[in-house]
């Protein structure tokens, strides 16, 4: 199962090596709102190195997994990151207009005589045109 979620990188640590054979990194992020959450995410053996190119206030986005398991009647949860770029703004994400819906500019010009309506100078008989 498979996960996303975008915050601020807060701290990265150092890679450890955990025995000969493996390796792991621990990083932190901070989520948005009105609540922030501090996160930390794990990343093993290759993928250590997916957070070397990002520095500590940066806005990310993790991809990552949910990893249980149970030792000696202890049961332990990670969150192994598998992925990682950088965030984008909502606002510097806009989408091209579609096609023939670029220029918009004049369109209030062919309104301009049109009268205003309002709640005081509608009545009933203004929503019998119904079509159909």
């Amino acid at each position: 199962m498979s996960f996303e979620i975008e915050g601020l990188l807060h701290k990265k640590f150092e890679t450890e090596s955990k025995s000969a054979t493996f390796q792991a990194r621990e990083f932190v992020i901070q989520t948005d709102g009105q609540y922030p959450q501090y996160v930390k995410f794990q990343l093993t053996q290759d993928k250590c190195a997916l957070i070397d190119s990002y520095n500590e206030g940066s806005k990310i986005k993790v991809n990552f997994d949910l990893r249980g398991r149970e030792w000696n009647e202890k049961f332990f949860t990670n969150l192994n990151a598998w992925k990682i770029s950088a965030a984008q703004d909502v606002a510097a994400a806009s989408l091209p207009p579609a096609a023939g819906m670029s220029d918009f500019s004049g369109i209030n010009e062919n309104y301009a005589d049109a009268p205003a309506t309002t709640a005081a100078n509608t009545k009933p008989e203004d929503f019998d045109d119904l079509p159909f």
